[in-house]
């Protein structure tokens, strides 16, 4: 959750970067693994540490205008815990390393869901890590800590605004750990990429026939009624494989259904005609959604590629990758 004292400081570091750009060395993006060290590690008071601050002033100077000892010896004790508790939250971020960043592909208009892990080879536990995506203002903090020697995958999520690449962008990781006195930052800038597939049409009508009719067409087929078996493909829906006759054998079998020569749905970019491009785009791509849903086998047809007929995770992929990489943008 994200706290009240957090946001003004997000806004004062986002100015310091702009102002003055040497505040953080990480101006490129770096491969993975990315170690957090005493080099990148940043300290500055917070508002509850300045106001903190401003206390131990006074009472300093009322234990001395007035000798009181024991006042004098409270500030110095409230001084001591303030200043150990820069080295406590400087060692939270000490040696924390981002290993890894898994991507899923999603469908422009939606948020792109992350799974950064973080590690670290420390004997001590980290606590209250706080996380922030550079590119998602709206987004809240993700809160985590690392056991000792262990790792921690934590979940966040970017807006995909438009198909393509999106690059992942910088991670802020702070800490105010223990008393929130003082705020212990660095910047992540993972070399990363997610692939963003298209918007879907969501007034697109019916599958269009082989023949180019826009029709729905649904196949039914027995579960028992099958051609042959074949060996399992990455990609083949477990309820095709063939248990029993796998049990016999070292591998997976597949059943191989026979269908009626030209039932397979073809999606033509140039039997679009009317729309431009980038609605030609998202037809195709909520269609190939459609016929993977409907379980009909489709061909993908573009003005630089052919794909297919097939069916499957696979597939959807290679379709869907395919016209989120063609040229030009989603305004």
């Amino acid at each position: 959750m994200r706290t009240e004292t957090a946001t003004p400081w997000w806004k004062l570091l986002q100015h310091a970067e702009r102002r003055l750009p040497a505040l953080t060395r990480l101006k490129r993006a770096e491969t993975l693994p990315i170690l957090l060290h005493r080099r990148r590690i940043y300290v500055v008071p917070s508002r509850f540490g300045l106001i903190y601050s401003t206390m131990l002033l006074v009472m300093l100077i009322g234990s001395l205008n007035y000798a009181n000892n024991p006042a004098l010896l409270l500030t110095c004790v409230l001084g001591a815990a303030a200043y150990l508790s820069v080295f406590a939250g400087f060692r939270a971020l000490n040696r924390v390393e981002l290993k890894t960043v898994q991507m899923p592909p999603c469908h422009a208009g939606g948020r792109l869901s992350l799974s950064l892990q973080f590690a670290t080879a420390q004997a001590a536990a980290k606590r209250g890590l706080r996380l922030r995506m550079e590119n998602d203002d709206a987004a809240d903090e993700a809160v985590f800590g690392l056991a000792a020697n262990g790792t921690r995958t934590v979940a966040a999520s970017l807006p995909a605004p438009r198909r393509g690449w999106l690059p992942v962008g910088r991670v802020s990781v702070w800490t105010e750990y223990p008393y929130g006195l003082f705020h212990v930052w660095s910047w992540l800038h993972p070399d990363a990429h997610a692939l963003v597939y298209p918007r879907l049409d969501a007034d697109a009508p019916p599958l269009p026939r082989a023949g180019g009719e826009a029709a729905a067409l649904s196949v039914r087929r027995d579960e028992d009624e099958f051609g042959l078996l074949r060996e399992y493909r990455s990609g083949d829906p477990r309820r095709r494989i063939a248990w029993k006759a796998s049990a016999r054998q070292d591998h997976l079998l597949v059943k191989q259904f026979e269908s009626p020569r030209g039932n397979e749905v073809v999606l033509a970019w140039n039997r679009l005609d009317g729309l431009d491009a980038e609605a030609r785009i998202s037809r195709l791509a909520a269609w190939v959604e459609r016929a993977e849903a409907a379980q009909i086998a489709y061909r993908l047809e573009l003005p630089q590629a052919a794909i297919g007929p097939a069916l499957g995770a696979a597939h959807r992929h290679a379709c869907l990758r395919e016209l989120a990489l063609l040229p030009g943008h989603a305004p």
